[in-house]
């Protein structure tokens, strides 16, 4: 199963699941299952049988998506987390995650069209696998961390390099509006047999720059969840960004930044496309 957020009839925010092609409205403006999808995982919806779905869905050409969990209260992003884009940054290796935050105000929806900063020249792409917490989670062991996993989407950090690289700290380079595109899908752990099998790849203008097995991650999804646990509980629709494989423009040789125009594409195995225009 396939869900989206997205603009329902007279625009107003609704979620659904995608079927054939169609999203079939399941939130305000639909059968009310939830009002959004972060209250659909906090409530368990999605993993009861669905309802019987009959009317006619809005086929996905045509509709106006959001950002996949459009309301997270905590997003936390795991910074150099696959060997490939350590290598390239020269980094040594970590004892512990690499862990920055995002703003829930910065995040973009797929489709959109997004504006490069006026304020940076070294804008960047970073393909990545996010996961959505599904259950109040607080001091997780590893052992457990799967049990608070509701899903995945597809997620771009889009990067300011100059503003990331201002001091040690990296918040401002990763939350300009519309930074972070996020979805178009969530799909439920439940229809994931082996997230490690997982495939990422990013595309700008069809170009691959980036591919790597979820499997490369340094630190895995359950170490990830122990670590960011032990100092933050977490809630459903929270999210983990959990970092990005070699390939960004900024270790390219030369570097190579988006540019107005560029297409950029997050596209992960079973998960679907994150495709976005630069302007």
């Amino acid at each position: 199963m396939r869900f989206a957020s997205y603009l329902g009839p007279g625009g107003v925010p609704t979620w659904g699941l995608e079927q054939d092609g169609l999203l079939h409205d399941l939130g305000p403006s639909g059968i009310g299952l939830a009002a959004d999808l972060r209250e659909a995982i906090a409530n368990g919806v999605l993993v009861e049988p669905l309802p019987d779905i009959r009317a006619a869905g809005i086929p996905i050409d045509q509709v106006s998506f959001l950002p996949v969990i459009p309301n997270p209260r905590k997003i936390l992003c795991i910074g150099v987390n696959y060997k490939a884009h350590r290598d390239e940054t020269g980094r040594a290796d970590s004892v512990a995650p690499m862990v920055f935050t995002r703003f829930a105000d910065s995040l973009a929806a797929a489709g959109t069209t997004l504006p490069i900063p006026a304020e940076t020249v070294k804008y960047d792409y970073e393909g990545e696998l996010a996961l959505v917490i599904g259950a109040p989670a607080d001091h997780v062991a590893r052992e457990d961390a799967w049990s608070v996993v509701a899903g995945y989407a597809a997620f771009n950090d889009l990067s300011a390099r100059d503003w990331q690289r201002h001091t040690t700290q990296w918040t401002p380079g990763k939350n300009f509006p519309q930074s972070g595109p996020f979805g178009p899908y969530f799909v439920p752990v439940t229809d994931i047999s082996d997230v490690d099998a997982l495939v990422l790849e990013t595309r700008v203008n069809g170009d691959v720059r980036q591919r790597a097995s979820v499997a490369n991650l340094i630190f895995s999804i359950p170490e990830i969840i122990e670590y960011c646990t032990s100092f933050t509980p977490l809630g459903a629709g929270d999210v983990i960004v959990t970092g990005t494989p070699g390939g960004v423009g900024l270790f390219r040789e030369p570097p190579t930044f988006l540019e107005s125009g560029d297409v950029v594409e997050v596209e992960i195995s079973g998960l679907g496309i994150l495709r976005n225009q630069l302007s």
